[in-house]
């Protein structure tokens, strides 16, 4: 449990001030967390953080409010997503679907990232990428991870990957149908981008 709460505070101070707003939500009747969660599209463990004032998350009722933290860095990622699907589009591919939780996930790679100092595959904080994902609750039967850093902007991160054999064989692989990219800037403003592919089983 205080391992549990130690992530859920690391997570909230390397995102409060460049990757997320906040909004205000005010509870429904059978409203629970998890469903505030899916709703909102972002992490349960994030909006127990947010709301300390909820002693027991399994506990909340209608008229209550909740601080609820959103993404406010989706264009980015979305242009990046958009920019994969038109390569897909040109070579006869059909389209990959955005997985909220799995742009989740690689999120917090990419800050992982920028805030440890490392550029692998291999997290030292969550193992590989098939590790991480299934360690977030996703399962899949296949599955994938590009990264990069130092890009601007999703045109030149694109670039990059497209120009680069293994990068490229993602992109264009029959083998997913979902897609989640992470953006995480760090202290200096230098980009980390992470894009994860899966299909879902």
């Amino acid at each position: 449990m205080k391992k549990r709460i130690i992530l859920i505070l690391i997570f909230v101070i390397l995102f409060s001030t460049s990757v997320f707003a906040q909004s205000t939500y005010t509870v429904k009747s059978g409203d629970s967390m998890w469903k505030i969660a899916v709703k909102h599209q972002v992490g349960l463990s994030e909006i127990i953080a947010a709301n300390p004032q909820i002693k027991n998350p399994a506990l909340i009722y209608p008229g209550q409010k909740l601080t609820i933290p959103t993404v406010t860095t989706t264009a980015q990622e979305n242009e990046v997503v958009r920019l994969v699907n038109v390569e897909r589009s040109r070579a006869g591919l059909q389209p990959l679907k955005i997985n909220w939780e799995l742009s989740r996930v690689a999120r917090y790679k990419s800050a992982d990232m920028a805030n440890k100092g490392y550029f692998s595959h291999t997290s030292p904080t969550y193992g590989t990428p098939f590790q991480m994902m299934e360690n977030f609750g996703l399962r899949f039967t296949a599955a994938g991870e590009n990264i990069a850093y130092g890009q601007r902007t999703p045109a030149e991160v694109m670039r990059d990957w497209m120009n680069s054999p293994g990068h490229r064989s993602n992109i264009m692989s029959g083998s997913y149908n979902e897609i989640g990219v992470g953006l995480f800037k760090n202290k200096n403003g230098v980009c980390y981008w992470t894009q994860m592919f899966m299909r879902a089983m």
